[in-house]
C-alpha cells in the first residue's frame, strides 16, 4: 500500500512529444511558485486524462506521453535520482554511469508513473494554499490530499527545491505515509548496486521500463 501510495504521489508531481491522437501537452507551468506549480501540474494531469479517458483505457502506454509532457519538465530527474543512487555509489560512478544511471531511472519512473495513472478514476485533489516562503528558502514542502469515496483520505508532502540560477522550483520527492518515495527507492537498490554493481543496476532499469502498461489484473493473468 505504502509503494502505491508514493507511486501515485509521485505520478502527481511528475511525470517527446504526443501522438496526433491525444491531446498536446498542456500550457506552461509557472515555475516561480511551489504551491502554484504542483496545482497547476496536478490540473492539467488529470484533466488530460479525463478527456482522453477512452484513448488510455484502449491503449496504456499512450499514459507514458502524458507523464512526459505534463509531469517530467518539473522534476529534477538528475537530483533525484542522484539521491537514490546514495553518495557512496554516486561518488564511485564514472560521469557516464551518471549520465546512464539517471537516463534510466528516468525511463523507469515514467512508466512506473504511466502504470499508477492507469488506475485514475475521478479522484478529488486538494493542494495546499500558498504559504509565505523567506527569500533564501531553498526546500519547500507542499501537502496534497487526495479524496476518493472508496478508500480513506491519503495525504501526500512534496518537497521541492528551488534553482538558485534560474530561480525555478522542481520537485524532486514526495513522502506518503511517512515513507519518502527517494528512501523507499534507496532501500531497493541498496542491495543490487552493492551486489551488481551500477551497470547492472541500470540494465535493470532500463528492462523493467520497457514493460508494457497494463492493469495489474491484466498482467496476474498473463502472468499465471
Amino acid at each position: 500500500m505504502k509503494k502505491t501510495l508514493i507511486a501515485l504521489g509521485s505520478a502527481i508531481c511528475l511525470m517527446v512529444s504526443s501522438l496526433s491522437s491525444v491531446a498536446q501537452a498542456s500550457e506552461t507551468v509557472d515555475q516561480s511558485n511551489p504551491y502554484q506549480l504542483i496545482e497547476q501540474v496536478a490540473d492539467n494531469t488529470f484533466s488530460r486524462l479525463r478527456k482522453d479517458r477512452t484513448l488510455f483505457r484502449a491503449d496504456p502506454d499512450l499514459l507514458r506521453d502524458v507523464v512526459k509532457d505534463e509531469l517530467l519538465p518539473y522534476i529534477h530527474t538528475r537530483y533525484a535520482a542522484s539521491l537514490v543512487l546514495g553518495a557512496q555509489y554516486y561518488r564511485k560512478a564514472t560521469p557516464a554511469q551518471r549520465d546512464a544511471f539517471t537516463e534510466a531511472f528516468t525511463e523507469y519512473m515514467i512508466a512506473s508513473y504511466a502504470q499508477i495513472l492507469l488506475e485514475y478514476d475521478d479522484q478529488a485533489v486538494e493542494v495546499q494554499k500558498d504559504q509565505p516562503i523567506a527569500p533564501d528558502d531553498k526546500i519547500v514542502k507542499v501537502r496534497v490530499d487526495i479524496t476518493d469515496p472508496s478508500r480513506p483520505p491519503i495525504r501526500l508532502d512534496f518537497s521541492l527545491r528551488k534553482n538558485s540560477r534560474t530561480g525555478n522550483w522542481q520537485a524532486y520527492d514526495v513522502t506518503a505515509e511517512g515513507v519518502s518515495m527517494i528512501q523507499s527507492k534507496q532501500s531497493e537498490w541498496k542491495a543490487p548496486l552493492r551486489r551488481d554493481g551500477i551497470d547492472s543496476v541500470i540494465e535493470q532499469l532500463k528492462t523493467l521500463a520497457e514493460r508494457p502498461i497494463r492493469r495489474e489484473d491484466k498482467q496476474k493473468q498473463d502472468a499465471s
